[in-house]
């Protein structure tokens, strides 16, 4: 493709650079071949600036860096000040094609529910829809693919080139903090935006919750394009900020929540398998039933319905499927139930706001002791350790503190941590031991929650991924 056909609608005036022809773009200089485009990014871990010499060689005619790059006159080099975006647009360009309706959801907790409870909806509709994100690329009901929260560009726009040449018109997709900063969803066409919450987490990354906002605030002003939608959580701090960012910037803003003016949560009533839910939808009184357990989950649910009626313009079509949807993989996901109704569920939290969410959600439903299990990722925000450790010492009946992810820490001292706030805690190093002593110990009516792994099915220890499933030890226990 001509270098001047990948320029357009970006900052850079094609009129300053010459029109070459450019095989194949990439961020990775391993990628690089003979006539392309490297955009020399700079990362977490790495500096694609210093690759730049190793591209060239490879045979790089164009290279994007930013504006304190050096200068290689052999070659095309586009400086600007973020790089990230233009290169997000530039593979836009390169793949072209994308579904006709996207939509990107955003926040600390729920995006994964969310992203998913709207294409399952979308699919009962007769819609081909598909959903990307933490649980990977899930097209229609089908088994998912790599998993990734927000891949970067490239993958991206490949990934949306060949939905759309499959023949997929929907897409609802995750929008992590980290893919925000560095815009790796800066070429997606979002005609849907939604906000869910803004707690502590990625204060590792972001240092500062201001940062943090200011990263979720990306999606609205810059990627969520003019006359494009804003669902937005009206009960957060946020909102009101959201909601002018959106303003200023021509989107339409959605409110949902207790204090939601489009659609307006005014009960969430706990059943046998679920809850109903009472609402004001669009100006309707509705009632409905979900197969889902907790407030938070009906707040996702009204989100969802948020995106599908922007998405679709159809909002009482969507409200019929609603009551039929089920939880996502890892979400507050029932793995056994026993003969004397002790229970074990398995839930991705691994945030203090999630993991309070979950306990809080499911009390109501316990006929005896509420017990967790979890501990904290290595390598990641330590502030939030004892808050959890005071979480769960607060909420529940029994607390088994053992390992996460512990990554390149030690682990024992991550579940010290821990304990330092929660000193009913049973500090169980092994996962698999200490799955095993909590089931081994239910008692009639209890329930357990095993949390903060969900859907995956690795543990990270010392730079090494070990399989390792929750459901799977679960049920083996």
């Amino acid at each position: 493709m001509r270098l001047h056909k990948l320029l357009e609608g970006t900052e850079v005036n094609p009129d300053n650079v010459p029109d070459l022809d450019i095989e194949g773009i990439t961020s990775d200089s391993r990628k690089v071949g003979k006539g392309f485009l490297f955009a020399a990014l700079k990362g977490v871990t790495f500096d694609g600036q210093k690759f730049i010499p190793q591209a060239i060689e490879k045979g790089a005619l164009v290279i994007v860096a930013d504006t304190d790059a050096p200068d290689y006159p052999e070659v095309c080099c586009l400086k600007v000040k973020n790089p990230h975006w233009l290169f997000a647009k530039i593979a836009a360009n390169f793949y072209q094609r994308q579904p006709a309706h996207i939509a990107a959801v955003t926040g600390t907790n729920g995006k994964t529910s969310i992203a998913d409870f709207t294409r399952q909806v979308l699919n009962m509709m007769g819609k081909k829809a598909a959903s990307l994100g933490t649980l990977g690329l899930i097209k229609n009901n089908e088994e998912p693919q790599y998993a990734m929260t927000t891949p970067d560009p490239v993958t991206i726009q490949q990934t949306l080139q060949k939905l759309c040449d499959d023949g997929y018109e929907y897409l609802a997709m995750e929008a992590s903090s980290h893919g925000l900063c560095q815009y790796r969803i800066g070429g997606v066409k979002v005609k849907v935006a939604a906000f869910t919450n803004l707690t502590r987490d990625h204060l590792d990354y972001h240092k500062t919750m201001e940062n943090y906002l200011a990263a979720k605030t990306i999606l609205f002003t810059d990627i969520l394009e003019v006359g494009g939608s804003a669902v937005l959580n009206a009960d957060s701090d946020v909102f009101d900020h959201l909601k002018e960012a959106c303003v200023e910037t021509g989107k339409k803003v959605v409110s949902y929540g207790h204090n939601g003016t489009e659609i307006k949560l005014i009960k969430a009533t706990p059943s046998t398998h679920g809850q109903k839910i009472d609402a004001e939808y669009f100006g309707k009184r509705v009632e409905f039933d979900i197969p889902l357990a907790g407030e938070f989950q009906a707040m996702n649910v009204l989100c969802a319905l948020g995106i599908l009626a922007e998405i679709t313009k159809q909002p009482s079509e969507v409200l019929k499927y609603i009551s039929k949807i089920h939880g996502a993989k890892g979400r507050l996901e029932l793995v056994r139930k026993f003969d004397n109704q002790a229970a074990v569920y398995v839930d991705y939290a691994h945030t203090p706001d999630a993991l309070e969410n979950v306990l809080k959600a499911m009390r109501p439903h316990c006929d005896n002791h509420l017990n967790v299990l979890f501990g904290c990722g290595g390598d990641r925000d330590k502030g939030k350790r004892p808050i959890m450790g005071q979480i769960a010492d607060k909420l529940a009946d029994k607390i088994y503190v053992t390992d996460d992810n512990p990554r390149s820490e030690e682990p024992e001292q991550i579940r010290s941590e821990i304990m330092a706030a929660c000193p009913r805690g049973i500090n169980i190093a092994d996962r698999r031991k200490a799955i095993k002593q909590a089931v081994a110990e239910l008692e009639a009516g209890d329930i357990l929650i095993v949390a903060g792994k969900g859907h995956e099915t690795g543990q990270i220890i010392k730079g090494e991924t070990h399989p390792f499933c929750d459901q799977d030890e679960i049920l083996n226990a």
